[in-house]
């Protein structure tokens, strides 16, 4: 039987191991990726260190991938009824096995809360098979919500990656007008889509607080006014900074995307009364924080809205727009750095200590690389055949 290689995350805090499996054994309707990439974010230095509830360790990492559609077995449709086809460069909603009949789905319209729902590369385990995108090939379960790439660059798709339908869904939650001045704190990639999606949204200026200076810089690339350094400054200073930029008020709205969970209270702070604040970097359980909840809340007459994952809609108007050329400019213009599978370590690492804007994983990236053999040389050469 043919076999992969993958990516295997063993358990919290073990290193990652390259393994040999099986190629999938396709149901009906079902699919298989060759995976030509797959993001690396803060979600899996989080699953490397257990911080998320229900991991069926051991997994393979890898929520967000894209490739070619190679195998199909019985019919994938995509939204509007058309069928794919083997050959197609497709990505795919990482969320799997929404229900549409529970009280989430279907009265509070919050499918990001149904309690079926299921993640590639994060709440499916090695156990489902090839369910994670740090593997040459992964499996399509029946159900998956394919969409097709046609002319879009993997690279352009992944320099988005999974934080394009968190920042629009933040986005949207936000209700950006036209004229509005829009505060993100965080320049990770969430935080430089949710600034390229406020100024799509007619936010007139898009002030970024984060660290480091390299992403900083990305924010400026993506439309940021202007930026600020967290760790040069004290949180009074951030305030003043804020302040000076905004007719002394604050900014209209203030989207949090950092994962610490003092932002919240310095969003709060940042934002003038009346303002609304969107939270969407609180996806992981860092602890608890004390706040003034008549200074910092009501006094202000603030808005706050949590802001959860994403659903198919967030999923698809991102990748309609990455389709547009133009749209698509300030991700296409990111820096970004592949790993092969043997430095999915080493590419968890530089995510965590922000060495790098956007890290890829390549699963093929070492196997192109290997030089040819004598036999692979002579069977290449002209005349040969």
């Amino acid at each position: 039987m043919p076999h992969v290689f993958a990516a295997i995350m063993p358990g919290a805090g073990k290193p990652i191991e390259v393994r040999e499996l099986p190629e999938p054994q396709l149901e009906p309707d079902s699919g298989v990726l060759d995976v030509h990439l797959s993001e690396v974010c803060g979600t899996d230095v989080h699953l490397r260190d257990s911080r998320l509830s229900g991991v069926p360790y051991p997994i393979i990492p890898g929520h967000v991938s894209a490739g070619v559609l190679s195998k199909i077995r019985g019919t994938l449709l995509d939204v509007n009824g058309r069928p794919l086809r083997e050959g197609d460069r497709i990505t795919f909603l990482d969320v799997h096995g929404t229900c549409n009949a529970c009280w989430h789905c279907l009265v509070a319209k919050a499918s990001t809360r149904c309690p079926h729902r299921k993640v590639y590369g994060i709440t499916f385990g090695l156990a489902d098979g090839l369910t994670g995108g740090w593997a040459q090939q992964l499996y399509l379960k029946p159900g998956t919500r394919c969409i097709r790439l046609d002319d879009l660059p993997y690279e352009t798709y992944m320099a988005a990656g999974c934080s394009l339908p968190t920042a629009l869904h933040a986005v949207d939650r936000a209700e950006v007008g036209l004229g509005d001045t829009v505060l993100v704190l965080g320049s990770g990639p969430v935080g430089l889509s949710a600034v390229i999606f406020a100024r799509m949204a007619g936010a007139l200026r898009v002030l970024c607080i984060g660290n480091p200076e390299s992403r900083l810089a990305a924010a400026r690339e993506a439309g940021a006014t202007a930026t600020l350094d967290f760790m040069s400054c004290d949180e009074k200073t951030r305030l003043d900074w804020v302040h000076e930029h905004t007719q002394g008020r604050g900014a209209d709205i203030t989207i949090e995307a950092t994962g610490a969970p003092i932002a919240v209270v310095q969003s709060m702070r940042s934002t003038r009364d009346a303002g609304r604040v969107v939270v969407v970097g609180q996806y992981t359980d860092h602890g608890d924080i004390p706040f003034n909840p008549h200074l910092d809340l009501n006094r202000k007459h603030l808005d706050i809205r949590g802001c959860w994952g994403s659903d198919f809609a967030h999923f698809y108007r991102g990748v309609e727009i990455l389709k547009d050329p133009h749209r698509a400019e300030p991700w296409a213009r990111m820096h970004m750095q592949r790993f092969g599978l043997s430095q999915t370590n080493e590419a968890l690492a530089a995510v965590e200590s922000r060495k790098v804007v956007k890290a890829l994983i390549d699963p093929n990236l070492e196997f192109r690389c290997q030089p040819a053999t004598q036999s692979q040389a002579d069977d290449s050469a002209p005349g040969s055949r």
